[in-house]
């Protein structure tokens, strides 16, 4: 007998007009130079900040002056890519040691990059919580360029037991919008206001 969770899965074709569930494993392969640019193209249209750094110091530089920019705390996910760049000084915390929603400036890993829609996903981890990517004002991102897929078709063949790999994903399109009911659009109400990726 199929679980409540393989018997929702399984009507997913249908009512994607029958196509079988092999189709969402299809994989349409883009030279890794075509999918940086479209990345940061599509990024940039959503008012993301991209920088393409070429190497961990220029990372952490970058990351430096942001903080000192911003000004308040900074709160740094203990990942690996994020604990390579050697963040430290009186404005950095690891999370867990400063409140992320009273930081100014939260700084992330992503696990993946989708090039045709400028998102990014972050799956929650030991070392970064649900929510650190979500409440401070200001979000950067580090991203391993090796990361960058075309979308979501490769993400879902890529990672086929999403449930299993993590208890959260979060995908980040830019930075936080949202529109009253005449359409006005604004910036950061549920979530940053500003969202920078840096791309090693």
């Amino acid at each position: 007998m199929k679980s409540a969770r393989e018997q929702v899965l399984g009507r997913i074709p249908a009512a994607a007009g029958g196509a079988p569930p092999e189709h969402l494993a299809e994989v349409t392969a883009w030279p890794p130079e075509q999918l940086l640019a479209r990345f940061m193209a599509e990024a940039g249209a959503l008012s993301a900040k991209v920088f393409e750094a070429d190497s961990a110091a220029s990372a952490a530089e970058y990351l430096r002056q942001l903080a000192e920019e911003k000004g308040g705390e900074a709160v740094v996910a203990r990942r690996p890519l994020v604990d390579a760049l050697h963040l430290s000084g009186p404005r950095f915390h690891p999370q867990g040691t400063f409140p992320a929603a009273d930081a100014t400036l939260s700084i992330t890993q992503a696990d993946y990059a989708l090039a045709d829609t400028g998102s990014l996903v972050l799956f929650s981890a030991e070392g970064e919580g649900r929510t650190l990517s979500l409440l401070a004002p200001v979000n950067a991102v580090v991203l391993p360029a090796s990361r960058i897929l075309s979308g979501l078709p490769e993400l879902f063949a890529r990672e086929p037991e999403i449930a299993e790999r993590s208890s959260a994903m979060v995908m980040v399109t830019g930075p936080s919008r949202t529109a009253d009911i005449e359409l006005t659009l604004t910036i950061g109400v549920h979530g940053p206001g500003e969202l920078h990726v840096l791309i090693l």
